[in-house]
């Protein structure tokens, strides 16, 4: 969705950085908590030609392990050796990507808790919302980690705007978005800039 008449002049860098994986909200057996992390470790069990794989998760609280299927009753030669192994070698890369992986939570009945896992990042280089320079402004959002964040929430983060300047400036196509303010955003898009807008407002930068 380029600026219509020209060229970009200005470019920015918005980075989504990871601070830490999603919390794995389900009710603990032992306590009243919800909240659950991954300890690092799958557990593989063969029982003849089947096979069950389990991601191995802790309570925050009462520190209680529990297991999250990852494979269920699946025969041992349906499942790929090498992926097999990367369970048995307790891959930190595969415990990451099922950790994150919002389907794989759906389909093992947890959700997950993103809140304090990211910050943003707008200072490479960081350019204000109007500022004294009128060119366009194409700013690139890139995501270190599939967090469901609120577009909205990144432009005032961002630009240090109130959420009604920010809402005002997209319905004047001042801001111009490939998708509205109100969606949440999980992978990188383009916004672009068009024109000067109000001062800057303080405004906090993180989920």
């Amino acid at each position: 969705m380029p600026v219509e008449g020209g060229g970009i002049d200005r470019k920015a860098l918005w980075v989504v950085r990871e601070l830490g994986l999603p919390a794995i909200v389900k009710a603990c057996a032992s306590c009243r908590s919800t909240r659950h992390h991954p300890t690092g470790k799958f557990r593989v069990n063969a029982n003849g030609k089947l096979l069950d794989v389990w991601l191995l998760i802790r309570c925050e609280l009462c520190g209680r392990t529990s297991k999250v299927p990852v494979h269920e009753r699946v025969r041992v030669q349906s499942l790929d050796h090498e992926r097999l192994l990367v369970f048995e070698g307790n891959d930190p890369a595969m415990v990451r990507r099922l950790t994150v992986d919002a389907a794989f939570a759906g389909r093992a009945g947890h959700r997950l808790d993103w809140s304090g896992t990211w910050e943003l990042e707008t200072d490479v280089p960081f350019y204000e919302f109007g500022g004294d320079d009128p060119a366009p402004l194409e700013v690139v959002v890139r995501f270190e980690l599939p967090a469901p964040v609120r577009v909205g929430k990144l432009l005032t983060a961002g630009f240090g705007l109130s959420r009604s300047a920010v809402r005002d400036a997209v319905a004047s196509g001042r801001i111009r978005l490939p998708l509205a303010v109100d969606a949440k955003a999980r992978e990188g898009f383009t916004l672009f800039v068009t024109a000067p807008a109000p001062p800057r407002e303080a405004a906090g930068g993180r989920g």
